[in-house]
Order: structure tokens, then sequence, then C-alpha cells
């Protein structure tokens, strides 16, 4: 998926740029174990089957565009690198989309939700329904869970060191990775019945505490835990970053769950209310993607 960029073009031959394939097989390994990492709470869940059965082919085809422009964001600005190209980005982003439909034809197969009675468009749709998830899981797995490498010593820890500060100042970067680990989490949630379930039962008064503690809990890992890649990847200089930081994370973790819901249809048949209480119950595992998540898948 990532191309050697290390040597300089003009001395590198074609050949020298191309991957080995045991290298090549070695990434392709890494996404997949991720995609299951994150995915496979999907890959078993009853509801998001159900789902693939009764959703309609335009709101497949929607849900695979969202991927896709999710996994174009996330390979552009994850690792934040200077040397990526748009071409490069859209290569990694169709690998990643077409190993998560076979990652997720697979599974669905060998746990016996794919058998040879099952109907085309049942199959379709429970394929796209979690290939999504996965190939997402795979993006951040291929990149995230790779051996290190790279040039040590000063010059490349001073280049590591100005990287990360434009990778904290590089708003629309930011926002994208948090989108991304809003989602991985909110998805792995939302098609169950029990977010609807808890969110008819909250009184506001414990609806407005799970919105609070949301809030608090994403300010509390982006500012003051001291997590891993917190200090590298938030700006940290006033109390008027630190609202706008905290209050930003918690509205993507709101909108990506929104737009989970609506995906597996949890808004049918449900008033105003009872939608909204659904949003900021989710919101709650969305903001740990948001905060947590998104310094994790970065770091």
């Amino acid at each position: 998926m990532d191309d050697a960029r290390h040597e300089p073009e003009g001395n590198a031959s074609p050949e020298s740029r191309r991957r080995p394939v045991m290298e090549s097989l070695r990434e392709y390994g890494r996404g997949i174990a991720g995609g299951l990492l994150f995915s496979l709470p999907l890959l078993y869940t009853m509801e998001v089957w159900w789902a693939g059965f009764i959703t309609r082919p335009v709101h497949l085809l929607l849900y695979l565009l969202g991927t896709f422009v999710l996994l174009l964001g996330y390979n552009r600005y994850g690792g934040f690198r200077r040397d990526v190209n748009w071409s490069e980005v859209l290569t990694d982003s169709v690998e990643e989309l077409g190993l998560g439909l076979l990652v997720s034809t697979a599974v669905l197969f060998l746990i016996g939700r794919i058998t040879a009675d099952s109907s085309w468009p049942e199959v379709v749709g429970m394929v796209t329904v979690e290939a999504g998830s996965v190939a997402i899981g795979i993006s951040v797995g291929s990149a995230q869970f790779g051996g290190g490498g790279g040039g040590g010593g000063e010059g490349g820890k001073e280049g590591d060191e100005e990287q990360e500060r434009e990778a904290a100042e590089h708003v629309p970067g930011q926002l994208v990775i948090g989108f991304c680990g809003a989602v991985l989490f909110a998805a792995n949630v939302a098609p169950t019945e029990e977010i609807v379930m808890i969110a008819v039962e909250l009184t506001p008064w414990r609806l407005m505490g799970t919105a609070l503690l949301s809030l608090l809990l994403g300010g509390l890992i982006l500012y003051q835990l001291d997590f891993t890649g917190a200090s590298r990847f938030t700006r940290h200089r006033r109390l008027a970053d630190v609202l706008m930081g905290t209050v930003i994370t918690y509205a993507l973790a709101l909108v990506s769950g929104a737009l989970v819901l609506w995906f597996f249809g949890r808004f049918d048949g449900n008033g105003l209310s009872i939608c909204v209480a659904q949003v900021v119950v989710l919101g709650f595992a969305g903001v740990l993607g948001a905060s947590a998540g998104r310094l994790l898948i970065q770091s």
C-alpha cells in the first residue's frame, strides 16, 4: 500500500521503487489484522446482517462512497507525510476497500452467514455494510502496525518534531483523523438494539449528564491525561484552544454518530427526542474514538 518513498527519485530505477513481494504480503497481512481488530464485533453482530438485508441500493452506494472518502482522508492525512501524493493515496484507498470487501466476504462465509441458499441482494448488502468498517480498520492497521524503520539521528528527530508540529497545526487533517476514529468506535455500537433501549429509558437529566461526561472525557484525554501522542497532535497553548478542541471533538462524535445511526435505520419511526437521545448516547462511544482513537491511529 505505502510505496517506498525514501529513495531519491532521480537515482531510483523503477525496479528499486517497487516493493518486494514479501514486503507487500506483510503489509496486506498487517492491514487484514487491523481490519479484523477494529471490525470483528460488527462481523459477529446480527443487527448488522439485517441492515445488509434491508438497506436500499442507493444507501449502500452512498455508504461505499462515504467509506472511500474516509479512506482517502486517512491515507492523505494519517501520517502527515510531505512526500505523499494523491496517486498513491488513491491506489491505497482502492486496495483497502477491495480488501475490506474480500475479508468481509470470507468471514461471513466461514461463520455461515453466506450460504448456497443466500440470494445475491442479501450477500451484496451484508458484505457492503460490513466492508466499510473493515476497510477503515485495514487502512489504520497497515499504517500503524508497520515495522519500524526510518532514519534515526538528530536530523531524523528534528524532522519528526517539525512534522509533528505541522500535524498539530493542520486543522483539516486533525478533523479527518478524529472523524475516522469516531466512526470506527461508533459503528461497533450503533447497530445494536441497546442504543435505542437506553435512549428511550434515559431521563433528561441523565441524558444531560451523559453529554457533559462525554465532553469532559474528550477534553481530559486530549489535554490532561498525557496519552501517548497528545502533546504532539493537539494544540495546547491557551484555555480557548482547549475549549475549542474539546467542543469540536465532541461535535465530530455527534455528527459521526448521527450518520451511522441514520444508515442503520435507527431513526426510522422514532420521534425527534428519541433520535437526539440516541445521538447523545452514541456520542459517548464516539468521543472516545474522536479523542483517544484519534491519538492512537496517528501516533
